[in-house]
């Protein structure tokens, strides 16, 4: 570049932001670190300063842009007409998928046999999961596949177990799920494949599902309508397993979602015929707390790129940061980062110990609501903080909107999982008293969440008798979520963090759009915390 490119006025670039990349995820994520140790994680510390400082280098930012931009393409045929149904994918998309498989987010718990294995796994699926949303649904997919073949099918769990969790991606292998279809969405048992048998245990598929995630999978966990009602089967990809065409999706456009028919495919039984949902509901419970993991990073991702331009550019005199309006936006969204990360790592623990099953059941459904929820009006106010620049490719907001509202689709949409919630309240009736204690554990910290806690154990005892729960459904879901998200902040977060949440989220006034904390709020130091530099 000459001297007067350099120094002509019209070419200057001033007020804005430096790159961010690179900087270590893990590092500047106080809430993050704390809530690992806090939740029995401290020793996969190294383990997730190594992932933070490769998921937020420079290289890593570049091939998350690249899978991006150059989309899979599926290829049925070859250029003689054999079918082949294979799907070309960037090479930055195998660098992604290879750093999570190399890392073992696809199969921590089931390999380390140390207290904490799920929130190590949850810690590292957040960080890397800032590189790329879609990479992390066949990481997701064969994480939860291995609960549901150890409980359904162990003669299988012990044949593809050790591929299902080698952290070698050429070596290893993935799983996949298909279960819906075009006339039942996720009203499965309106599903109309079905399954005939063919020997012990071994059945034919045939059918069409509208949605199977990632058909490079070696194995999927399929439902399918077999003699005694809507079954579960492990299919092998290969003959008679037909794919049709990849979904031009809103988001997560870097990953291959495709449709598929089957002509024949050989399926093995998971769990008893009759009994697909429960046999397949072990899979899709791992799948949605990946999915609340998924909804935090975003949240996260977000807080982020706001508070690095806020602390860069200058408008009206002041840095941006400085400026009380936007203290104001960047500390609500900071709270309710912190807070998604806090429930998250709380409901991660869960799954660490068989004593809190009760409590795991519930929470999950309940935060997978609530967290993915938040995650889309969290991502357009980051990236309004950013103004003409967030609504840019180069600055990777735009893409952080368009993925934001997926966990809130995936595995039971709103209406669905806040129903899922009535239905474990009823079915399982200790999950709600063990909900509520954990909750308790925060009375008399702050007198906000103890009124609140009073009315959210009024209206659960009461819903059932008002004669219309689930027009109520999502209503005393989001009460459970913000009680459980306030107890832990109270207990474990900083005053200002606690105190902010409380008159944010348990008073009156809660339910206005970001940028609305009341006066009074240490907004400065929130937003200190919650970008550490």
């Amino acid at each position: 570049m000459s001297t007067t490119e350099v120094s002509h006025p019209a070419r200057a670039v001033r007020n804005q932001a430096p790159l961010l990349q690179p900087v270590n995820l893990f590092e500047t994520d106080l809430a993050l670190q704390e809530g690992a140790q806090r939740e029995g994680g401290a020793w996969g510390s190294s383990r997730a300063r190594e992932a933070g400082a490769v998921a937020g280098s420079i290289e890593a930012l570049e091939h998350g842009r690249r899978a991006e931009r150059n989309l899979p393409l599926l290829r049925t045929h070859d250029r003689y007409g054999n079918r082949i149904d294979e799907v070309e994918l960037d090479p930055s998309w195998h660098w992604l998928l290879r750093g999570a498989v190399e890392r073992e987010i696809h199969s921590l718990p089931w390999t380390a046999a140390t207290l904490g294995a799920h929130v190590v796994r949850a810690a590292l699926f957040m960080l890397w999961g800032n590189v790329n949303a879609g990479v992390m649904c066949p990481v997701s997919m064969t994480y939860a596949a291995v609960p549901a073949l150890r409980d359904g099918a162990p003669e299988i769990a012990e044949e593809w177990e050790p591929r299902l969790t080698w952290p070698d991606y050429e070596q290893g292998a993935l799983a996949g799920m298909a279960m819906t279809e075009r006339q039942g969405g996720s009203d499965v048992r309106a599903n109309l494949t079905r399954a005939e048998p063919v020997s012990e245990g071994v059945y034919e598929l045939h059918g069409h599902k509208w949605f199977c995630s990632y058909p490079p999978c070696e194995v999927f966990l399929v439902l399918a309508q077999a003699p005694a009602g809507l079954s579960c089967f492990f299919v092998e990809r290969g003959p008679g397993m037909e794919f049709q065409r990849l979904k031009d999706k809103l988001g997560t456009r870097s990953l291959p979602s495709s449709e598929v028919e089957f002509h024949g495919a050989r399926g093995h039984l998971v769990g008893e015929e009759g009994r697909g949902v429960p046999a397949i509901i072990r899979m899709v419970n791992h799948t949605r707390l990946d999915c609340l993991l998924g909804a935090a990073t975003s949240m996260r991702r977000g807080l982020v790129e706001a508070i690095h331009h806020a602390r860069h550019r200058s408008a009206f005199g002041a840095l941006l940061v400085e400026q009380p309006a936007m203290q104001n936006v960047l500390a609500d969204l900071a709270i309710e980062s912190e807070a998604a990360t806090a429930a998250a790592l709380r409901v991660a623990r869960a799954y660490d110990s068989d004593d809190e099953g009760a409590f795991r059941r519930l929470a999950t459904a309940v935060m997978k609501y609530w967290v993915c929820k938040r995650a889309a009006p969290h991502a357009a106010e980051a990236l309004e903080c950013l103004g003409g620049n967030g609504f840019v490719e180069d600055s990777g907001m735009p893409l952080l909107y368009r993925d934001a509202p997926l966990g809130s689709i995936w595995e039971g949409s709103g209406n669905v999982a806040a129903l899922d919630v009535l239905r474990a309240m009823v079915k399982e009736p200790e999950g709600l008293p063990a909900f509520l204690a954990e909750c308790d554990a925060g009375a008399g910290a702050d007198r906000r969440l103890d009124a609140h806690l009073d009315r959210v154990r009024a209206e659960a005892t009461s819903v059932f008798a008002s004669g219309e729960p689930q027009f109520c459904a999502r209503r005393i879901v989001e009460d459970l979520a913000v009680a459980l998200q306030a107890s832990l902040l109270v207990r474990f977060s900083p005053p200002a963090v606690a105190d902010a949440f409380c008159a944010g989220r348990l008073g009156g006034d809660s339910g206005r759009v970001y940028g609305t904390l009341p006066p009074g709020v240490d907004a400065g130091a929130i937003v200190d915390r919650a970008f550490a530099a």
